[in-house]
């Protein structure tokens, strides 16, 4: 969380190449993160989140959060049709929500088979072995090469077998692929899009991971009504919010019928969530004093399905 001349902004740089765009943010080269927030102090929030989306940065605003009716907008594209005792979903997605939603929907009695590309495999295999257990045990795997035509056809035939499919990519990616949301929704799956900020307009471009995507959602702005300052709220949080979410609707859309194309921005469940209540001041300090007192679970940590 960084301080600029009008407000603050969230900056993510989680991959070292990140690190080879700050001149073209700034200005100006900057070594470590003390001499980045020296340097982005001197600029406008405006001008850096713009500049920032154009280098493909992960980065957002601190901003109040938008009350929206739903944070997910849904598009039904074929008629309903009766859902398979166990429907099988392919797991496109990397790192949390995507994941976690999959993971809720195998618990719930579907089939998942998670697929990765074995140039760029899911990017949370590189931290805590437990964590990705917990999120992928109980997957079937399968790794596919998506620069071989011949591989790429496998993962078009099981895409068209699946009845609930879950993606946290850019939507171009996909279509280089010559796969379509659309079209499969249109043959009656359920297509979960788990984006950072939407997947159309200018937005399907942004790049955003949890923690900014939190406080391009409002977070921020709700974190210094009450501590005084701008700061994030647990860890990466709008990823398991909308791992949550999404294995919901997609679960609730696939008993329905299928046929439907969800979208799930990161950035607009946390700022739904932010809407649905604000806890008062003595709310806030009966869970802070808690939190300080107590380091123990409130319930029983969930177990990887073996």
């Amino acid at each position: 969380m960084l301080p600029t001349s009008d407000g603050h902004i969230a900056l993510n740089l989680p991959r070292p190449e990140d690190w080879e765009l700050i001149p073209a943010l700034l200005g100006k080269p900057a070594s470590d993160w003390a001499e980045l927030a020296r340097i982005a102090a001197q600029r406008e929030t405006a001008a850096l989140l713009e500049q920032g989306r154009l280098l493909g940065l992960a980065i957002a605003a601190d901003m109040a959060p938008t009350a929206t009716p739903s944070p997910f907008k849904i598009d039904r594209l074929a008629a309903p049709r009766p859902p398979v005792p166990v429907p099988l979903v392919i797991d496109l997605s990397a790192l949390w929500a995507g994941p976690l939603a999959a993971s809720l929907l195998g618990m719930a009695g579907a089939r998942v088979i998670k697929v990765e590309s074995t140039t760029r495999p899911d990017g949370a295999r590189a931290g805590d072995p437990t964590f990705f257990n917990l999120l992928n045990a109980g997957k079937e795997s399968m790794k596919l090469d998506f620069r071989d035509p011949q591989h790429v056809q496998r993962l078009a035939e099981l895409i068209a077998r699946a009845d609930i499919i879950i993606e946290s990519s850019r939507p171009r990616a996909l279509a280089a692929l010559g796969i379509s949301a659309e079209r499969e929704a249109a043959r009656g799956a359920t297509w979960i899009s788990i984006t950072a900020h939407g997947r159309t307009g200018d937005a399907a471009n942004w790049i955003g991971f949890g923690d900014d995507a939190g406080i391009a959602g409002g977070l921020g702005t709700v974190m210094r009504r009450f501590w005084g300052e701008s700061l994030f709220a647990g860890d990466a949080i709008a990823d398991p919010l909308t791992g949550i979410t999404a294995a919901l609707a997609g679960w609730a859309a696939f008993r329905a019928g299928g046929g439907t194309l969800i979208s799930l921005a990161l950035a607009d469940v946390v700022a739904h969530a932010c809407a649905l209540h604000e806890a008062a001041p003595e709310e806030l300090k009966s869970w802070q004093a808690l939190a300080e007192a107590d380091h123990q679970n409130l319930y029983p940590l969930r177990q990887p399905v073996i």
